[in-house]
């Protein structure tokens, strides 16, 4: 299906596929996801045209590219992704632009410290788990950001030479916040009631649980596109009951209904938790940034986890 897609948008476009910069002279970029899409303005600032490809309020994991996403990432200079796990049909997409002036392929994922994708999997009746591969949200790991940041402020520092040292200079200080950000979630999260948590959305938060030393729960595995059964709500019901946790998080862009359900069921708070992939129209009308995010993320974990 994505093939013919390709040969359908490349045929109809009638413009050049791209010239080697914008007229005004910046790099233009197409960032699959929205913590890359921020990343490379932050890092390029007035001297890039940064173009998201998933549109507003659409869940990462379930998008599929259309013919006008395939014109433009061939109109494009740099075509940051994640990784091969987090946008499974980047790789078609690409093949279906190639040729004499097509995008450079950063790969902002490359380096990063994976973790397996098995955690995030319901175990079956022989307590096995389908899964196999790594876990795709390495942007929820601070440290990982930091090399997703390198990663694609080296290509557009090949890209535009001449840009160089500010792409560089960018990229350190948003670094240097970074670091600052880190700091805060382990202040933050440092003495807390409890140090689990437990969220009604898919496996999206292993990173962050990891990072800070703390015990994370999903009802979903990597991906929402499945339910989670009556097994594995039993098991979030019960859990939250016998270590009286008094919050249960859910997920932007996806019906809070599970995290609803075992709210019910036991009487703890619903509290939102960001996972980043993709922003709502509201929220990137608003200028929501990475950064932002994160925070809110600290004050909510921070409430749901009782610290102080």
């Amino acid at each position: 299906m994505l093939a013919a897609l390709v040969v359908t948008a490349l045929v109809s476009c009638s413009c050049s596929r791209r010239g080697d910069l914008e007229g005004d002279g910046r790099l233009r970029i197409v960032a699959t996801i929205f913590p890359l899409y921020d990343f490379a303005r932050a890092i390029g600032g007035e001297s890039v045209s940064v173009q998201l490809l998933l549109p507003p309020g659409v869940e990462a994991h379930s998008f599929e590219p259309k013919p006008e996403d395939i014109v433009r990432v061939s109109k494009a200079d740099l075509f940051v992704y994640t990784n091969a796990e987090m946008e499974p049909w980047g790789e078609s997409l690409f093949r279906g632009v190639e040729g004499g002036k097509a995008p450079q392929r950063v790969e902002a994922g490359a380096g990063a410290r994976y973790l397996d994708a098995r955690g995030g999997d319901e175990p079956d009746a022989h307590g096995h788990s389908a899964s196999h591969g790594r876990d795709p949200h390495i942007w929820l790991d601070i440290a990982n950001a930091g090399i997703m940041v390198d990663n694609i402020a080296a290509a557009m520092a090949a890209r535009a030479p001449a840009k160089r040292e500010l792409f560089m200079a960018n990229a350190a200080a948003y670094k240097k916040r970074l670091e600052e950000l880190d700091s805060r979630f382990r202040n933050g999260l440092a003495v807390c009631r409890t140090r689990e948590f437990i969220h009604g959305g898919h496996f999206a938060f292993a990173y962050l649980a990891r990072r800070y030393n703390l015990t994370y729960l999903s009802a979903y595995g990597i991906t929402a596109d499945s339910e989670p059964s009556p097994r594995r709500m039993m098991e979030l019901v019960r859990t939250v009951r016998e270590h009286g946790l008094k919050a249960v998080f859910f997920e932007e862009l996806l019906a809070p209904r599970v995290a609803e359900t075992v709210a019910g069921e036991t009487g703890a708070q619903l509290i939102r938790l960001h996972g980043i992939h993709n922003v709502s129209r509201q929220e990137l009308d608003r200028g929501v940034t990475y950064l932002g995010l994160m925070e809110e993320n600290l004050a909510n974990l921070r409430k749901g986890l009782e610290c102080r």
